[in-house]
């Protein structure tokens, strides 16, 4: 990740995290009078527990009590520019950050204690908030506040605690946020409701493509800028009604490829080397993989609101990116950003980027119509599975060259994929779904992929883990973009790690090796070692219906390991994961285990369910029923283990687990039946 975008220079100390681009300490922490410490991160709560995480930090660091701690949502202006919450980097960027900012806040009020009272620092401790010396209390945080204290740049010579002395750092915490959710406490965006509100439904183009060339005469109240249209209603239900009403002309669309494996190796694209090295040789087997398009299906529907008073404009929104979203919300509207103000409220979740950006400017462009009152826009079904950004379809070609022994000598892989960041803020052209259908909005830009310093996109983890002393991967980005697509939970990891790990297996096989061992025979990292015993001596590795995969997430985050077992009956079920994963230093043991589970379950979801799906003109799996997901019938057991290094940097949980998952399961359908799947999803028809 460039952290240089924000804005500052890049040229002063070094400090963690989006600290280094966000210098201020008072942009980050406030005491209060009353007893309470405020943190404002930029980062934000997707789901994903980091609010108990980020407030385990800064209560650790600042030896105050969890319950002191409140964490603000990310708001534009005020709280620092994390950029996304995306690739599960909040712990490594915002926690970082948070722990050298609190250690810095901490040693200023303990300075400023010592010189007033005349005791040496080192004979001073803190016990929540209070700085006790020999004699006993010496003052607190709350007595300090609002003397400016923070009013300055962070230190690069603060230090944080030892692993050692850190006491709540490192230990399961009850989530923050959920016991709101749980006892129906209107903490979601969804909830939220502002006096004289009005609802907005929105009349999407049948088809990519598609343009209103009219519509007949309405007593609907109307919304319309060029080709965006939609109606406004005191309730939801009204507006609903009142959409069905509508009768637009719309043109033929500019349809959709009929085959998509076909069209993935025609379509143009750029080609580019993503990593070479050593010689080429003849393929002992060449293998390909095929992934369809498909999406984020979240429960929870995309939702904003927006209020528009004079040239300025609230917006409320569940997106991962405020500052990013402002910034596109600037260039569809032709605003200033300062103009625009955007507040994180809490959505049911996503990961990877969704319609949260998309319906943020939905409720803009309505709020617009009715300055001064506000507007809130919610998604249906079929806009959440047929409008939303979809993951690319990817089509993976693989060669391997053995020795006599059955080893790999040489390895090649290409990969051919739509870009897969789509996400707004990051170009010249705005990326939200409405922009260019108002008057004056320009074509959809062709998403891109993120380099592989910064994780890659279609790339990412195509460099295999293993020692291959011959090697070369290569990409085409495709730039013909008939769907919309961008980030979707491990982005090109999904295909990358089954498509290694399958050839893998079928190596070991031909070496007459067990699959793990023939692993450990490639694999010197000592990380990746360990999580891949790990995991195969808590499954009583090997068994019926077993398969196991082991990658180290974008090649930079967390190691995780994954034994599946299977079972295939008229269909194939997962019954049992066994993850073992390596994050450094784990903040909340319990949080990220829920990760590593959820993370390996939407790996089931999508290995044995997921496909979008169209007819040639528009996408038509745009209800459950077509568009089916795991249910709580088949989730499988799940059996976690994580190894702690608390003397290591700690690595994000969300995404390490899902790709694994995927290829553990394919490996286990081999074992059960014989058969190596070859495209996703491993349904009877594609087995």
């Amino acid at each position: 990740m460039n952290l240089a975008f924000h804005g500052t220079a890049d040229d002063k100390p070094r400090l963690p995290g989006s600290l280094h681009v966000n210098r201020m300490l008072s942009q980050w922490l406030e005491f209060s009078a009353e007893g309470f410490v405020t943190a404002r991160p930029g980062k934000v709560e997707l789901g994903q527990g980091i609010l108990t995480a980020l407030s385990q930090i800064v209560a650790e660091e600042l030896d105050v009590a969890l319950a002191r701690v409140r964490l603000l949502p990310a708001t534009t202006g005020t709280s620092p520019n994390e950029a996304v919450t995306s690739g599960s980097l909040s712990v490594q960027e915002s926690g970082m950050a948070l722990r050298h900012a609190s250690a810095d806040a901490r040693g200023i009020f303990l300075s400023v204690i010592s010189q007033r009272s005349g005791v040496s620092p080192e004979d001073i401790r803190v016990e929540d908030g209070a700085f006790i010396g020999p004699a006993g209390p010496l003052g607190s945080y709350w007595e300090l506040a609002g003397q400016g204290l923070l009013e300055a740049e962070a230190s690069p010579d603060a230090r944080p605690k030892a692993p050692g002395a850190r006491r709540l750092a490192g230990t399961s915490q009850p989530r923050l946020d959920l016991p709101a959710k749980l006892f129906g406490q209107g903490r979601f965006i969804h909830d939220l409701r502002l006096p004289g509100m009005l609802h907005a439904r929105m009349i999407r183009p049948p088809a990519p493509g598609a343009t209103l060339i009219d519509l007949a005469p309405t007593d609907a109240r109307l919304v319309r800028d060029g080709g965006f249209l939609a109606v406004l209603a005191a309730t939801e239900a009204e507006a609903e009604r009142a959409a069905g009403r509508l009768r637009p002309r719309w043109s033929p669309g500019t349809g959709l490829p009929e085959n998509t494996e076909a069209w993935l190796r025609a379509a143009p694209g750029e080609d580019s080397v993503v990593e070479a090295r050593g010689e080429t040789a003849p393929a002992t087997i060449t293998r390909e993989f095929h992934r369809p398009y498909f999406t984020h299906a979240s429960v929870g529907l995309c939702c904003a609101v927006a209020l528009w008073e004079g040239a300025t404009v609230q917006v409320w929104s569940h997106t991962q990116g405020p500052y990013n979203l402002r910034a596109d919300l600037a260039k569809a509207l032709k605003l200033p950003p300062e103009n625009i103000v955007v507040r994180h409220a809490e959505g049911a979740g996503c990961y990877g980027h969704n319609g949260a950006d998309d319906v943020a400017l939905d409720a803009a462009l309505c709020a617009r119509a009715v300055p001064g009152t506000p507007v809130r826009a919610l998604w249906t079904r079929a806009e959440e599975l047929a409008y939303g950004p979809q993951s690319p379809a990817m089509l993976v070609r693989v060669e391997a060259t053995t020795d006599e022994a059955g080893l790999i000598t040489h390895w090649a892989s290409h990969v051919r994929s739509n870009g897969h960041s789509g996400r707004p803020g990051r170009g010249a052209v705005a990326t939200l779904l409405a922009a260019p259908w108002i008057e004056g909005g320009q074509p959809m830009p062709a998403s891109i992929n993120p380099p592989v310093a910064g994780g890659g996109g279609a790339q990412r983890n195509a460099i295999p883990g293993y020692d291959f002393p011959n090697l070369y991967v290569g990409l085409t980005r495709i730039t013909d973009m008939p769907i919309r697509t961008s980030a979707l939970r491990g982005l090109g990891a999904l295909i990358h790690v089954w498509a290694i790990e399958s050839v893998m297996d079928e190596l070991a096989e031909r070496a007459g090796m067990d699959p793990v061992e023939y692993r450990l025979r490639h694999l010197s990292d000592p990380r990746a070692r360990v999580v891949l015993e790990k995991a195969a001596d808590m499954a009583g590795w090997p068994g019926e219906g077993m398969g196991v995969a082991v990658a180290r997430y974008k090649n930079l985050g967390a190691w995780c390991a994954v034994v599946a077992r299977v079972e295939a009956e008229e269909r194939v079920r997962c019954r049992h994961l066994w993850i073992a994963a390596d994050m450094g230093e784990v903040i909340n043991p319990d949080g990220a285990v829920n990760q590593l589970e959820g993370g390996a379950l939407h790996g089931v979801s999508v290995a044995l369910h997921e496909r979008t799906r169209h007819d040639g003109t528009r996408i038509i799996s745009d209800s459950w029923a077509e568009y089916p997901v795991l249910r709580f019938a088949d989730v499988p057991a799940v059996t976690t283990a994580l190894i702690q290094r608390p003397d290591e940097r700690p690595l994000g949980a969300g995404e390490a687990s899902m790709a694994p998952a995927i290829a553990a399961i394919a490996g286990g359908i081999f074992s059960a039946l014989g058969t190596r799947p070859r495209r996703l999803p491993f349904t009877p028809e594609n087995l």
